[in-house]
């Protein structure tokens, strides 16, 4: 499924006093099968962006296509359009309201119109492929630690059987070992599923980690878009903005500065080690230089 926003412009509270112009002539393209991180401070128009993505806003100027139709065309499904890109919100409460984790999965496809043994079907496909147990399906969804609730709220958008996923923070609150659970459970989705992926974060090292590509917002207006390595090499340009670079982006960078002659355009962890060990295998490491390490870390900066 593809996805086009042609000059989209969004106005809240258009001609009131609380006028607020929160979309500026965003122009962006989404290809099936992407992974794609938007990132962006608050207020950048991150969250307003993707809910042009399925018509949950309707642009007050420019024009949604998705496979080529105009949505805001007379006669479009914008129900079924729903269901095909599937929104998870940064709260999962806001999507949780069944007495039970089962009757909260299955109400997608009930509505849907499936049948009663459809939606039971795939209510435990979406659970089993989002990792919760069994043992959780009857308890009530409000009962569950927030990790498992982000998991249920993922579910009752999987078992609609939507052709895109996007998610907007969807590891906000978690620690950071709930965190990895989620996010390498989205990834594994990804892969399984082969469909779209849309994760909105202020995390730069998740985003480094997972995506293919970073969609950077900055007051309204698409500032980046590229690659992981390509978005990340402007780390001075996202500084002005309230936004960083992962921290190894920085570490590389000061090592390149101490004179050790390491690429700098490492986004992740595991990149950067073998980077900085095949730099050191490739020469003869003098006692003196051996530190650089531990001074290029000192002198990173918080993320």
């Amino acid at each position: 499924m593809s996805i086009k926003l042609e000059h989209v412009g969004y106005v809240y509270s258009q001609g009131t006093a609380y006028e607020k112009h929160a979309l500026k002539d965003v122009n962006l393209e989404i290809g099936d099968g992407q992974f794609i991180g938007v990132i962006g401070h608050t207020g950048s128009g991150k969250s307003t962006m993707i809910q042009h993505l399925n018509g949950l806003l309707k642009a007050t100027e420019g024009t949604v296509y998705v496979n080529g139709e105009n949505i805001y065309a007379d006669g479009y499904d914008l129900k079924s359009l729903r269901t095909k890109v599937g929104l998870v919100f940064q709260y999962p409460e806001h999507q949780l309201f069944e007495v039970d984790v089962i009757s909260d999965v299955c109400f997608g496809p009930k509505n849907q119109g499936c049948s009663q043994e459809e939606c039971l079907e795939r209510a435990r496909e979406a659970l089993q492929l989002v990792g919760l147990p069994e043992k959780y399906y009857k308890e009530s969804p409000f009962d569950l630690s927030g990790g498992q609730k982000r998991r249920v709220a993922i579910a009752g958008v999987l078992a609609m059987k939507p052709e895109v996923l996007v998610l907007d923070e969807p590891t906000a609150g978690l620690d950071p070992k709930g965190r990895d659970e989620i996010l390498d459970q989205i990834l594994l989705l990804k892969k399984e599923l082969h469909m779209t992926v849309i994760l909105v974060s202020h995390s730069m090292e998740d985003v480094a980690k997972y995506v293919e590509r970073i969609i950077v917002m900055d007051k309204g207006k698409v500032m980046l878009d590229g690659s992981p390595k390509e978005v990340f090499s402007h780390y001075k340009e996202l500084e002005q903005v309230g936004l960083a670079a992962p921290q190894v982006t920085y570490i590389m960078h000061e090592l390149a500065a101490h004179g050790l002659p390491v690429r700098t355009d490492a986004t992740t962890v595991e990149e950067a080690a073998d980077e900085i060990t095949r730099c050191l295998e490739e020469r003869k490491i003098l006692p003196a230089e051996k530190n650089i390490l531990q001074a290029a870390q000192q002198k990173q900066p918080e993320a």
